[in-house]
């Protein structure tokens, strides 16, 4: 075995990780926008860098042998420290410079992108920022993996796994869940639980979180709701609902930033938000463009 200051290549650790967070390097290679065959290239020269078998056969895939798990482990931790030392770096010079990869979910899309893409730039104008809409179940794979630097992510009362570990979420509002009926239901002071439980519903996704949390909090409620639409588009949900179609339930920020004039239902009053935060790699925190961006979202969302 070769000393080890001659063998570990830090950008085929990478690989390996996102191998391991892919579960395929068919999934990594899609993902890092590299072929198959490019992947497996380098993975067989860490293999052989490592003195020891990272990939076995199983059926048809492949899966990490207990060492390139183990070194999956501490390629974490190698590449925490080296995010750290840049991020120590850069906060040692005032100026907020570089390139800054941002993802955020639809509706904060929609709402905030453009205004703090633009105060970014007017206030930095040598920071880089690129953008990219994501739910927040595939902002999370791109932020461990190093695709993305922040991730704006909202996630339902109840629901959703704890932020993985080697990640730093801040809050940055509640985000309040009306229900909203079809106007064909009649004026929504007239309305009873009778119209929730008959009138048809427009959820996000089977399977997802804010899908499962639209079933409890109607179930909650006494009713099983008849959902004939799904769509992760909210904003669809909100046509939906202006064309008398279905009910749907409804965060204020998209009925604001679409400007809908819609009222919500008293009869099903939640009390509930959504949170909406800002997630990032606990070494990159003290970065000076993380630190722009998050006080230009929290500027604009503090002034709702």
């Amino acid at each position: 075995m070769a000393n080890l200051t001659d063998m570990l290549d830090v950008r085929r650790l990478v690989l390996l990780r996102e191998v391991h967070v892919r579960g395929s390097i068919t999934a990594a290679a899609r993902a890092l926008s590299y072929t198959h065959s490019a992947v497996s290239q380098q993975l067989a020269l860490l293999e052989k860098e490592a003195g020891v078998p990272l990939l076995e056969k199983v059926g048809r895939g492949i899966r990490l042998t207990p060492a390139a798990e183990e070194l999956v482990q501490h390629a974490g931790e190698i590449l925490h420290v080296l995010e750290r030392a840049e991020a120590d770096l850069a906060a040692s010079d005032a100026r907020v410079r570089g390139t800054l990869r941002l993802a955020a979910f639809s509706t904060i899309s929609r709402y905030a992108i453009p205004q703090v893409v633009r105060t970014l730039g007017e206030r930095h104008p040598a920071l880089d920022v690129r953008f990219r809409q994501v739910e927040p179940e595939e902002g999370l794979l791109l932020l461990t993996s190093r695709r993305v630097d922040v991730l704006v992510a909202d996630r339902y009362p109840g629901a959703g796994a704890p932020v993985p570990d080697g990640l730093d979420s801040e809050d940055l509002v509640q985000d309040p869940i009306h229900a909203y009926l079809p106007a064909t239901v009649g004026p929504p002071a007239e309305h009873t639980l009778d119209d929730l439980a008959r009138v048809r519903w427009v959820l996000e996704p089977s399977g997802t979180e804010s899908h499962q949390w639209g079933r409890r909090v109607c179930r909650e409620h006494g009713f099983d709701p008849d959902v004939a639409y799904e769509s992760d588009d909210l904003l669809f949900h909100l046509r939906m609902v202006e064309a008398g179609l279905a009910a749907a339930l409804l965060p204020d920020l998209l009925v604001r930033e679409a400007g809908a004039s819609i009222a919500p239902s008293p009869v099903l009053d939640l009390h509930q938000s959504r949170g909406i935060s800002m997630i990032c790699r606990s070494g990159a925190r003290r970065r000076p463009a993380i630190s722009a961006c998050r006080d230009v979202f929290v500027e604009l969302l503090t002034a709702l």
